[in-house]
């Protein structure tokens, strides 16, 4: 097999897989509630399978704000376990791009985007990821395009994912304490 043809077959196995993610996780539903049971381990999957759909929102940070409430969580230690889930998750929107480039690089958020992750490189994907917004699968998408060392993308999305879920950790925990006591 010529090595186009092989690069073609793992693009269109990675656009497949990242399809089928998503028409999986929109079908979980309401069985997440079973994960967290699970606890840290639980959230870790649920933080993957919320941050693998592409495009299609997730309610990822609303279950650690919510989890970080709870007395049964850490939530330093919840925010490393959800950052780590959401940043396997994200790779999903990365293999979209190294897929999928043709699709997305006619929009004009990419076009946007696009020049910013060129020139600041894994603290564009840092920012992107540590900031709560709908364009971060954006960013994965273009650092898939641009073909950024995946071991990068996944360095600086950690790190940020981390912030990220440290802010709704401690904001869960926070508001929900102080919800308990005003109502006590």
């Amino acid at each position: 097999m010529t090595p186009e043809r092989r690069k073609l077959l793992f693009q269109i196995i990675s656009l497949l897989a990242v399809i089928g993610i998503s028409v999986f996780v929109i079908s979980l539903g309401n069985k997440s509630r079973q994960l967290i049971a699970w606890g840290y381990p639980g959230i870790f999957i649920i933080s993957i399978l919320a941050n693998a759909t592409v495009l299609i929102p997730a309610p990822g940070v609303a279950l650690v704000f919510a989890m970080g409430g709870l007395s049964q969580f850490n939530p330093i230690i919840l925010a490393i376990v959800a950052g780590a889930g959401s940043t396997i998750g994200e790779l999903s929107g990365y293999l979209a791009g190294f897929s999928g480039q043709a699709v997305i690089e006619r929009q004009d958020i990419y076009k946007k985007i696009q020049p910013y992750i060129l020139k600041y490189g894994g603290a564009a994907i840092f920012l992107l990821a540590a900031i709560p917004n709908p364009f971060f699968d954006i960013g994965g998408i273009i650092a898939g395009t641009l073909k950024m060392p995946v071991r990068n993308f996944l360095f600086w999305c950690f790190l940020g994912k981390i912030v990220k879920m440290l802010f709704f950790a401690y904001a869960g925990y926070y508001s929900i304490n102080w919800l308990y006591y005003f109502f006590k």
